[in-house]
């Protein structure tokens, strides 16, 4: 038995500024990796694509790999790096194989396409109409039809943060090995509902998604083969953007329908908890002056300005605040500025230098131009910026943030880097020599997946509107393509089918 599995995945912020050609999906290599590189940087990892591998093993498949490639979100991308992505995996399904296994997010929008997955899902039927296809796909996927319609079985994240892809990808891929057994007939059903929750509403600690996700689980207890409710990533102004669900099931429609409708139905009917209330910057900075110095590490949330969602990551209005407030003890991650970087390194370790940071990159989808932050500050640490997640989100998968350092002001350790990289991990800290555990405040630039590595960590947790393209105040995105009335754009009283 042949396998062909890959990866092609970009959370599409459309909002953002941040370009996205082929080469932002290469970690620590110019390119994508493919082949048996793709092999040996994710077998063993706790990421869908090392999910796949793992089953295909088990099931004594011989294994192909085109092509595994993951940027983190960004402004639209680019279509010559949709075509050399799908370039390979449509070879790999003509060179012949048994099953198709996908590890795809879900919310990738192109310059010309608004669903870049259900796109190559439809290029891969024209050459394989019947060929079993497993997809692997993000909690924050905004699905279409071209996708839910042309896979044999999918499976999403149940938990934000996201620290199930390996099981997930699991969960996708068995039904169809238990197909090519003879053993299941997998059978989709999907829906949607016209509400788009904010963000930092959907952890799934958190009520409402909590309970939702607990019912996925209770139902692949109950005779689902794949239960999964996507919250849908609502800074894509797309069509489809927002919630929905898919339940595979083994031959039997009307349960997979069942199921459907209650996660849809919970989740309609809860819509006012995914409503998002924002704390002014100035309350909250007064909030953390009364925080004692060993009463940390107390996270303060930058979460406008979120890698993980499109942010630019160099938007300084938090650090600022943090500046001006005179907290002290604070490491902050991250400031993405390549420029700065490279006069850091000029400069050298132990050297003081004043810069004019961040602030480089304007944001006219939201009518903002960049405001860079002058700031003195001795040169404490440089790197490259590569480094291993230790989990357990992404457990073992190399993270590459580019040349990277630290800026010490004396009160507050700047972490500078050159790529996007989320704060979903401590290591991103202890690889610039920095111990989180030690420091009264962590400002992170993130909105629910610091909770991965700082959950636990942090004494206390302070959000901090800032500025960015990841904001949760809708009035200040121009949405012209999403499907309206939806809500809390509007305000419906039920929803339109």
């Amino acid at each position: 038995m042949r396998a062909v599995i890959a990866m092609m995945k970009h959370e599409t912020n459309t909002f953002s500024p941040v370009p996205t050609p082929i080469e932002r999906f290469a970690r620590a290599t110019p390119m994508p990796y493919e082949g048996a590189a793709a092999y040996r940087a994710f077998k063993g990892t706790g990421s869908g694509i090392g999910g796949f591998i793992d089953l295909a093993e088990e099931a004594g498949a011989e294994i192909t790999i085109p092509i595994a490639a993951n940027a983190w979100p960004s402004g639209p991308v680019a279509d010559a790096a949709w075509d050399y992505m799908a370039e390979r995996i449509l070879s790999a399904v003509k060179a012949g194989c048994d099953a198709l296994f996908l590890d795809l997010h879900g919310a990738m929008v192109t310059d010309s396409r608004e669903d870049g997955e259900g796109s190559l899902i439809q290029q891969i039927r024209a050459v394989a109409p019947d060929l079993p296809i497993a997809v692997a796909l993000d909690m924050h996927t905004n699905m279409y039809p071209e996708l839910a319609e042309n896979v044999t079985s999918l499976a999403g994240y149940q938990t934000y943060p996201h620290i199930d892809l390996y099981e997930t990808a699991r969960r996708a891929g068995r039904p169809v090995y238990a197909m090519l057994r003879g053993e299941a007939r997998p059978t989709v059903a999907w829906g949607n509902r016209p509400m788009l929750p904010h963000v930092m509403r959907q952890g799934s600690d958190d009520f409402p998604n909590r309970e939702l996700q607990e019912m996925t689980r209770r139902m692949e207890t109950e005779g689902a083969l794949a239960a999964t409710l996507f919250t849908g990533f609502p800074h894509a102004d797309i069509k489809n953007a927002g919630v929905s669900a898919v339940v595979v099931t083994d031959g039997d429609l009307a349960l997979a329908e069942k199921f459907r409708d209650e996660l849809l139905d919970f989740a309609w009917n809860e819509r006012k908890a995914f409503v998002y209330e924002i704390e002014p910057l100035a309350q909250s900075i007064a909030r953390a002056k009364d925080i004692r110095k060993g009463d940390g590490p107390v996270v303060l949330l930058d979460h406008y300005d979120n890698a993980s969602s499109g942010g630019t990551q160099d938007t300084m209005t938090v650090l600022a605040a943090i500046l001006e407030a005179g907290l002290e003890d604070v490491a902050a991650f991250a400031v993405c500025d390549p420029d700065a970087v490279r006069k850091m390194t000029r400069a050298g370790i132990g050297a003081e230098i004043t810069l004019d940071l961040g602030g480089k990159v304007d944001m006219p989808a939201i009518g903002e131009t960049g405001k860079p932050l002058k700031v003195t500050g001795r040169v404490k640490a440089l790197t490259d910026g590569i480094y291993k997640n230790k989990g357990p989100a992404s457990r073992g998968v190399t993270m590459d943030m580019g040349p990277s350092g630290v800026l010490d002001t004396g009160r507050v350790q700047i972490c500078v880097i050159s790529r996007q990289q989320e704060p979903n991990d401590t290591a991103c800290f202890t690889s610039l020599g920095i111990d989180p555990a030690e420091k009264t405040f962590l400002m992170l630039k993130s909105r629910i997946h610091y909770r991965a590595g700082f959950g636990k960590l942090a004494k206390q947790v302070i959000e901090c509107a800032g500025t960015g393209v990841c904001g949760s105040d809708y009035s200040k995105l121009d949405f012209r393509n999403v499907r309206r009335p939806i809500y809390p754009l509007d305000n419906l009283l039920r929803h339109h089918t």
